[in-house]
């Protein structure tokens, strides 16, 4: 476990160690020798860390022949390139980067993409608690491509929006063609709302996380089956 005293991190230790079928042989973190994983023979690492060092972490996995469930965030087009470029060195790895392990995140993921064909208009509301460092979530983002990947594919209009004078940031920020609006709050763990609009009607698709023990089933998926997937896999719905 990398990340181990995260709080992602420290759900997932007590996850693997309740677990049947599986021994826990490492929990590091800031300031640790990554050389552990390899003296501790582990076979797979879940990575919780933060996006200026989980690039360097699967360098070290990928080259160590250790497969890897990341749930870190930042993952953009280059440096899934750079990953996919790595594994060609050792294709017997499996990686599983999944933007979120909650089972209805997923599906909500999978409504929206579906959803996005048929409404004119659609907009991300992500919430999240004030110490998580990046915004949009990964979740979001992944939301939003996903759906205009939708939308292009069929061949959908421009959204509506007459706006002509707003402060910046007040009509959010466009990951391809939707518009995500970020909260960051005390109290709040991990939500997102999906809100469609079309003629008479609108559609609103919400995911809550309540507790992070709700992630585990999906990161204890990953770890079962990324061993039997080389190369990079992207999103726990592949695993579903």
């Amino acid at each position: 476990m990398l990340g181990a005293r995260g709080r992602m991190g420290s759900e997932v230790v007590k996850a693997v160690t309740n677990s049947s079928d599986f021994e826990l042989v490492a929990q590091l973190d800031l300031g640790d020798s990554l050389d552990q994983l390899v003296s501790n023979k582990a076979q797979v690492v879940v990575d919780f860390t933060t996006p200026d060092s989980v690039m360097k972490n699967l360098e070290f996995l990928i080259s160590n022949n250790i497969h890897a469930v990341v749930g870190t965030t930042g993952f953009d087009q280059d440096r899934i390139d750079s990953i996919t470029a790595a594994l060609t060195k050792n294709p017997t790895v499996g990686i599983l980067i999944a933007p979120n392990f909650a089972i209805g995140a997923v599906l909500m993921m999978e409504f929206a993409e579906k959803a996005a064909r048929y409404f004119e208009s659609a907009e991300i509301i992500e919430m999240h608690h004030p110490a998580k460092v990046d915004a949009p979530s990964g979740t979001a983002a992944h939301t939003a491509e996903l759906m205009t990947q939708a939308r292009k594919d069929s061949s959908m209009p421009a959204m509506p929006d007459a706006t002509k004078d707003a402060r910046e940031g007040a009509r959010g920020n466009k990951v391809g063609d939707i518009p995500i609006h970020s909260i960051r709050a005390q109290g709040l763990v991990a939500h997102q709302e999906v809100l469609f609009g079309g003629v008479g009607e609108t559609l609103t698709i919400r995911h809550d996380s309540l507790d992070r023990a709700g992630f585990m089933p999906g990161v204890l998926l990953g770890i079962r089956s990324v061993v039997n997937n080389p190369g990079l896999t992207h999103g726990l719905d592949k695993f579903m």
